[in-house]
Parts: structure tokens; C-alpha cells; sequence
């Protein structure tokens, strides 16, 4: 049987309001058209539906047990539809991002904020994770979408530039480097350097191998999370490194900071599963934090 969706609607209105004139001003459609979809529908399911008078509309006995069955069929049928239908308007929908530690607790929750304030409807779940974990949780379909530092994409992963970041000195207020208009990397060599262990610290020794190639750069210490990173300098062990997106983190430890020259950036990438079409809500989310980033001071 091939009965169509505008067909169970037209019988529907009419068991509905006992009326081909009602029903079919509910429709918007003629009167003929809708008589026209009843026979259809009568010819197609091989039965009668509905017997008609000058004066009055009957269901049939099939028309009675169908009309039900019909009619909570439909609706359940549009209630799926207005469920796309919102996804797709942003009147509803979840978003799920990984993001590495530093970012989950500096940049994105403020940008969170000011989307879901946009559409209240819309839940945006940040998962915070390790940033070598960042894309395990996008191929695992945990999430939606990833943000980290820039890393090697796969064959399952696609990557795209979010933003770049330069690297910054951190040091408390009324430190040497405080008096300095401009500061360059090598200013930095009298002090003892805390960074990040791992990728955060190798890619920067790369990344100044080429920028300043006549500069001799070793960390005194290299620790696992920013937090801590922070807590020495504050303590007067060092002067830290970060990347300018944490400057309310740095904020909250009463530290300053300032741009180091030459410049060396660190990229961070969105990271998503190939060939897989994101959600409108993802979509939005990103559209909408693109800007909003770039707008940063520092940040591009």
C-alpha cells in the first residue's frame, strides 16, 4: 500500500470535525480536493472510510477502528518533525565539546555563556579533558567536537584553525620584567622558566630553533597543569610562559603578563569526525564563538 501523508491528514480533519466543509477550511484546501484525497485513500487501503450525506458524516466500522490508530500515529510523526524542525531553527538542541583543561577553564565557559544566552534552548555540554585526549573523545563520538592545541589530524579526523595564540611571559607585579616597554625572549634567560611539560614546551624549543635561532632557551622546570605553573610564580620561583586566551586564570593569581618577541604563536584547531555533517546547534555554536574569539586582545 502507498497511502501518502496528505491523505491521512485529509481523513483525519474530516473524523476530526464530522465535516468536509470544516475540514477542509482547517487544511486549507477545497472541498473537491479534499474528497479527492478520501477517494484516493479509500482506493489505495481497498475499503471505505466514510459514508456521507447531505446532512451528516459517518466513519465506517473500518474508518472507526482506524481513525485512532491513525491519529496517534500522525501526531507521533510530528512531533518528530517539530523536534527537526527546532534542532534545525536553534530552538532546541545539545552541543558536546571536548576541550583541553586550560581551555575549559579559561576561554570557553564566558563564550558558552553568551551563546546559550542567545538560545536558551540549546545545552552545551563541555567535556574537560587531557589535551592528548581531546580527539580520542571526538573519534569515540563523545562529543560532537573538539578544541585543543594544534596536533596531528588522521585518517578519521578533520582539523580546522580556531585561533592563534602568542606565547606570553607571566611574572608577579613588580618583577624586573615589569619595567620593560618590550620584552624579548632573551630577557628571559637571568630568570628561571617554568612551563608546561610535554608538546607545549617541545613545539616552543622548535618553534624558536627558527625564530630566534642565536638564543639558547632551557625551562629550570617543567610541570604538568597551569595552576601550578602559576602557583610557582606567585611564590617567586620563576617566570612562567602561557598562551594570552588564559589572562583570566592569570588574573585570579594577581600576575601580569606581556608579549615576548620575536613572536611564536601556538595554533589550536577545532577537531571533528571526517565526512560527518556537524549538527545545526555545533554549527551555530561555532559560527557564533569564531568572532567573539578573534575580537580578543592577543588573539587572532
Amino acid at each position: 500500500m502507498n497511502a501518502t501523508l496528505r491523505q491521512l491528514r485529509a481523513f483525519l480533519a474530516v473524523a476530526r470535525t464530522g465535516s468536509f466543509t470544516l475540514a477542509a477550511e482547517s487544511l486549507y484546501i477545497t472541498q473537491s480536493a479534499l474528497s479527492g484525497l478520501i477517494k484516493e485513500l479509500e482506493q489505495t487501503l481497498g475499503a471505505r472510510l466514510i459514508d456521507r450525506t447531505t446532512r451528516r458524516v459517518y466513519l465506517t466500522d473500518i474508518g472507526e477502528r482506524l481513525y485512532p490508530m491513525l491519529d496517534g500515529a500522525v501526531h507521533d510523526l510530528d512531533s518528530v518533525l517539530q523536534r527537526v524542525a527546532d534542532h534545525r531553527e536553534m530552538k532546541s538542541g545539545l552541543v558536546r565539546i571536548a576541550a583541553s583543561q586550560l581551555l575549559a577553564s579559561t576561554l570557553l565557559p564566558e563564550l558558552i555563556a553568551a551563546f546559550q544566552a542567545k538560545h536558551p534552548l540549546v545545552h552545551v555540554k563541555l567535556v574537560d579533558s587531557p589535551v592528548e585526549s581531546v580527539m580520542g573523545r571526538v573519534f569515540g563520538g563523545e562529543v560532537e567536537l573538539g578544541i585543543g592545541p594544534e596536533r596531528e589530524p588522521n585518517s578519521d579526523i578533520t582539523s580546522t584553525r580556531l585561533f592563534d595564540g602568542p606565547f606570553m611571559a607571566v611574572f608577579p607585579n613588580g618583577h624586573p620584567l615589569d619595567r620593560r616597554k618590550r620584552l624579548r625572549w632573551i630577557d628571559l634567560t637571568p630568570h628561571p622558566v617554568i612551563t608546561l611539560q610535554g608538546q607545549f614546551t617541545e613545539r616552543l624549543m622548535q618553534d624558536l630553533r627558527t625564530a630566534a635561532p642565536d638564543l639558547t632557551f632551557a625551562p629550570a622546570s617543567e610541570v604538568a597543569y597551569m595552576p601550578t605553573v602559576l602557583s610557582m610564580v606567585k611564590a617567586g620561583l620563576g617566570v612562567g610562559l602561557c598562551i594570552a586566551y588564559a589572562a583570566s586564570l592569570i588574573e585570579v593569581y594577581g600576575l601580569r603578563t606581556k608579549p615576548l618577541g620575536p613572536e611564536v604563536c601556538r595554533s589550536f584547531e577545532v577537531f571533528t569526525r571526517r565526512g560527518r555533517t556537524l549538527s545545526p546547534a555545533a554549527q551555530s555554536f561555532l559560527d557564533f564563538i569564531r568572532p567573539r574569539i578573534r575580537a580578543m586582545p592577543y588573539l587572532r
